[in-house]
């Protein structure tokens, strides 16, 4: 299993919007970065994701899950823009925020820490534990 983080502005689709969209999630869509793209299709049902809420709080408020391999984004006027489906699996116990993870040293090769861009990232499993300490969530 592989570790990811999707970023989404909590006022266009924030965690509660997927936690709404139920064991059937939502279609990861829109995402025009090749990099994320390419991300997404590397990705197997089962990875677990960071859901972090991007320019308003600007913090990991979730965990999310694949739930389907990379397809056509429906959103899409072009084949080459694929996209995967994801849904909610728990709230994490605390929000990790942009600014803790910045100032924790053992993530400072995070790709949240150094490109605060990408929309759709890799978490290693050193880092995914990290954020789980400092949630409070168990592994």
């Amino acid at each position: 299993m592989a570790y990811w983080l999707f970023k989404s502005e909590p006022n266009v689709f924030g965690w509660d919007d997927l936690v709404a969209k139920g064991d059937q999630g939502e279609e990861w869509d829109g995402v025009r970065n090749y990099q994320a793209r390419n991300m997404m299709r590397s990705m197997a049902v089962g990875d677990q994701a960071l859901f972090y809420h991007s320019n308003i709080g600007k913090e990991a408020v979730g965990i999310c899950e694949v739930i389907a391999l990379a397809h056509p984004d429906s959103k899409a006027n072009d084949i080459r823009w694929e996209c995967v489906d994801i849904k909610a699996v728990r709230k994490l116990p605390r929000a990790v925020s942009l600014e803790e993870a910045k100032a924790e040293p053992r993530l400072a090769d995070m790709v949240l820490v150094n490109n605060t861009r990408l929309s759709v990232q890799p978490v290693t499993d050193g880092e995914w534990a990290i954020i789980m300490e400092l949630s409070g969530a168990d592994s």
